[in-house]
């Protein structure tokens, strides 16, 4: 049976979209859905990061977590401390959890130094869903 997860952050433009991209790519007993609190766009680092290893989200959409409130999760995950924070309780869902991940976006650089916390964010987030998943 197909089990259900969200992932949670900011603005749904790196850690949820790079969440999103892992699980639905290596678990295949999973959905996994993103969204964040306010809504941007799909990171153009993310989509780089995650097609180095094979992993195409450039269809991905960034959208608000207003719209999946009803929505039935087994999981919802926040995945920065600004999201735990203003996340709103959603009552048909079977667990809550929460980790902090560094958000590479802040990162001034533009160059290798970004591609670098971009990766180590996504090998980070890789490492916590064979945890969780």
């Amino acid at each position: 049976m197909q089990k259900s997860v969200l992932f949670i952050c900011t603005h749904n433009s790196v850690r949820s979209q790079i969440a999103e991209g892992l699980t639905n790519h290596y678990f295949s007993d999973w959905t996994a859905l993103s969204a964040g609190i306010t809504k941007a766009s799909v990171s153009p680092f993310a989509i780089e990061i995650l097609s180095e290893i094979g992993i195409d989200i450039s269809q991905q959409t960034s959208k608000g977590m207003d719209q999946f409130l009803d929505t039935k999760f087994d999981i919802v995950v926040t995945v920065c401390d600004d999201a735990k924070e203003i996340c709103p309780f959603f009552p048909n869902t079977d667990k809550l959890l929460h980790k902090n991940f560094v958000d590479p976006s802040l990162i001034e650089d533009t160059g290798e130094n970004k591609l670098l916390s971009f990766r180590n964010t996504r090998d980070d987030i890789l490492a916590y869903l064979k945890q969780i998943l």
